[in-house]
């Protein structure tokens, strides 16, 4: 082949990146995948997974210089000193909020596959119908028949656990053995399912395997799966997908790769390649492909689509239906409750288990309506107060330091996740009066949830408190954070998919209607975000998406 030409480009190297890139290799495809960060070795990079709390500077907490430096990662849990390293520095990549967003990035070779909560969840027709039965937005092109095979499919390949729980808006999958609920979790769910006469609450599943697969070791109960796992316990681009493309001998990764535009051919309307921007040198450098898979993340692919504007389309590739950059999504959260748990004070619980209890959406379905439209679930789980628990009647002394030596209370509690629903005046655009440290154009987000959030917000802390005290949790409180747009870290839309070109960005198969040689499998294709984490459901359709362009390939259609 002529030098920098493939058969396949991939952009991205997070959780729908890696899965491209594993499957173009396999079935035969010279790929190369760019990052536009740093490259992570598994294991050899995890510098800190083996390190107890001790062995840092500030016992993993932020400090004052962190918190001046990162002025949107400290808006939450994330900035902390032992995974740092992982998270976008701010001043290189700002970004605009007209509306305040929350965008938690990692820009190194992984992505947020080596960051995320790992919880994976198919979903059903409630949730591919919902859009037409609501009359919103527009029609899913697709149905739970047409991913079922590749949720399959991803499952078996990534490791999910989890159990056969029968529900109708969960579909069960192919699962490994589940992570048990503790004693006190399970006495909870058997009151809960109890009161209300159904199978409320579950186990979660989770992309942590509980038995040995491919090189990988199963879970070690270590609890610190965001500082990269030298087992392979759980689902990452290093762990799963990047070693089974690299075993094909068909994948080149290059990071450091700043993709800036994808090249576009009115005579054939095809994509030839991209431009890349290398951002240590500040070279500029092109690739070519006969396909090219981008996977961004939702945002990101959304800049580069709309940075590669034309003479046809000046508001970017894949603009012509007036959508691309809209639609923005994510899941509402920071709503819950919790109490304490009389009794048990002889039980405890196996290791940090990585996973807790699911309550998955009951709402406005299966008969149930309210005042709003779609649902939330909830995630959460019971643990006893550690050593750091304030005991205001020993403050000092012998008596204080034994009553640390003991597991405190037991405690429980639930939060929300709730759905945001696709509106068109969410959206990104690029803001031409602010550049990065690339001299690129950032983008600007103009983003917020409104009245049917609103509303399902008051249920999901009514209802939080209304199931634990049920359980017969004591002194229960209920909570109401903010939650602000970004905060999730589920962000979908910005390049839906759709049956018509003129109300979409991408077709039933993921490919830009306007070149259909590229294909868009991040966040990005998501037409409706449910109520609950959304990655298997990237990975299940980027398999699909990789099947049907090496099959169009094939054939000579693209």
């Amino acid at each position: 082949m002529p030098q920098n030409t493939y058969d396949a480009i991939v952009i991205g190297s997070g959780i729908s990146g890696g899965w491209a890139a594993k499957e173009l290799t396999e079935k035969g495809l010279k790929t190369i995948m760019l990052e536009r960060g740093k490259n992570i070795e598994h294991i050899k990079d995890y510098v800190n997974a083996t390190k107890g709390p001790w062995e840092f500077p500030h016992r993993g907490g932020r400090t004052q210089e962190m918190i001046k430096d990162y002025p949107v990662l400290r808006r939450d849990y994330p900035l902390n000193e032992i995974n740092l390293d992982w998270w976008v520095d701010e001043k290189e990549s700002p970004y605009t909020e007209t509306k305040r967003f929350d965008w938690f990035r990692g820009y190194h070779v992984g992505g947020r596959s080596l960051l995320w909560g790992r919880q994976s969840y198919r979903w059903s027709d409630l949730q591919f119908e919902a859009n037409a039965k609501d009359g919103i937005a527009i029609d899913w092109p697709i149905r739970y028949k047409d991913i079922e095979p590749w949720y399959t499919y991803a499952e078996k390949f990534a490791g999910i656990n989890g159990g056969k729980d029968g529900l109708p808006q969960l579909p069960d999958g192919y699962f490994m053995p589940a992570m048990e609920m503790n004693c006190v979790e399970k006495d909870v769910a058997a009151r809960i399912n109890e009161h209300y006469k159904t199978k409320r609450m579950i186990m979660g599943r989770s992309a942590n395997i509980t038995q040995p697969i491919q090189e990988r070791v199963n879970c070690q109960y270590r609890n610190k799966c965001w500082l990269g796992c030298p087992f392979g316990g759980y689902f990452s681009t290093q762990s799963s997908t990047l070693p089974a493309a690299m075993k094909t001998g068909n994948l080149t990764v290059r990071p450091w790769s700043i993709v800036t535009k994808i090249l576009y051919d009115k005579d054939t309307k095809k994509a030839t390649g991209v431009e890349i921007l290398d951002a240590e040198t500040n070279k500029t450098y092109q690739y070519f492909a006969k396909i090219i898979f981008l996977n961004a993340s939702t945002f990101n692919s959304a800049w580069i689509l709309m940075n590669s504007a034309t003479d046809i389309w000046p508001d970017g590739l894949g603009s012509s239906s007036g959508e691309l950059g809209h639609n923005v999504m994510d899941h509402h959260l920071g709503v819950g409750a919790s109490g304490m748990v009389d009794g048990y004070d002889d039980k405890y619980y196996y290791g940090r288990r990585p996973n807790g209890i699911y309550i998955p959406q009951y709402r406005n379905i299966l008969g149930d309506k309210r005042d709003y439209i779609r649902g939330f679930g909830y995630q959460g789980g019971a643990s006893r107060e550690g050593w750091s628990r304030n005991i205001a009647e020993m403050q000092l002394g012998g008596d204080f330091k034994d009553a640390l030596a003991e597991p405190g209370p037991w405690t429980m509690g639930i939060g929300g996740f709730g759905e945001i629903l696709p509106y068109h005046e969410n959206k990104v655009t690029l803001d031409k009066n602010k550049k990065d440290k690339w001299g690129l154009n950032v983008l600007a987000f103009d983003a917020e949830w409104k009245e049917n959030e609103r509303k399902m917000r008051i249920d999901m802390k009514n209802d939080a408190i209304e199931m634990l005290e049920a359980a017969g949790v004591k002194n229960v409180t209920g909570f109401t954070g903010d939650g602000t747009m970004g905060r999730g870290i589920h962000e979908m839309g910005t390049a839906r998919m759709g049956k018509d070109p003129k109300t979409s960005v991408l077709n039933k198969w993921n490919q830009v209607w306007d070149a259909q040689n590229v294909f868009v499998t991040d966040g990005a294709f998501m037409v409706s975000s449910n109520c609950c984490n959304p990655s298997l459901t990237y990975m299940a359709m980027t398999a699909r998406a990789a099947d049907h362009a090496v099959s169009e390939l094939k054939k000579g259609n693209i």
